[in-house]
């Protein structure tokens, strides 16, 4: 089996795809840019392994159609981010393990790929507000009232 492979970047993004991969020791992880401006920099390694992410580290960025691989040997978790953007939560793990993970169970909404898009949060809250308003409107008009007279029932 080839690479396993983390998309920089992808759709413009700010962010790895997976932000987290599970390898075995003597795997590779290759790293293919989808856009511009990022670079991979080793945050944490675990004690006697050696790796300090893209060439030039903190100061070097590479564009779209980069690739940088590392083959991974020493068992433990490796931390990594991006520059430029590590404030925005550009970060991934690498996770060097006997055992990783097949990859099955539960997945969060957005890790298949369904992001809460801004204009369906609007859209909700304008809903919300015409419905309190209709509400509002509806208990004004037939509810109780004990300043109106009105006690919400039939004639007497």
């Amino acid at each position: 089996s080839g690479p396993t492979t983390v998309e920089v970047g992808p759709g413009g993004s700010l962010s790895y795809s997976p932000d987290e991969v599970q390898v075995r020791p003597g795997s590779t992880v290759e790293w293919v840019w989808q856009s511009d401006g990022h670079n991979v920099v080793a945050d944490t390694v675990p004690e006697g392994a050696s790796w300090s992410g893209t060439q030039g580290g903190d100061g070097t960025l590479y564009d779209t159609g980069h690739t940088y691989s590392h083959t991974f040997e020493t068992l433990g978790e490796y931390s990594y981010y991006c520059t430029p953007h590590e404030s925005a939560g550009m970060v991934g793990t690498v996770i060097v393990t006997e055992n990783p993970a097949t990859g099955g169970g539960e997945k969060e909404l957005h890790e298949l790929g369904v992001p809460i898009q801004a204009h369906w949060v609007g859209l909700s809250t304008i809903l919300a507000i015409i419905g309190v308003l209709n509400y509002t409107f509806y208990m004004l008009k037939y509810g109780e009232s004990p300043n109106t007279g009105n006690t919400g029932g039939g004639e007497d």
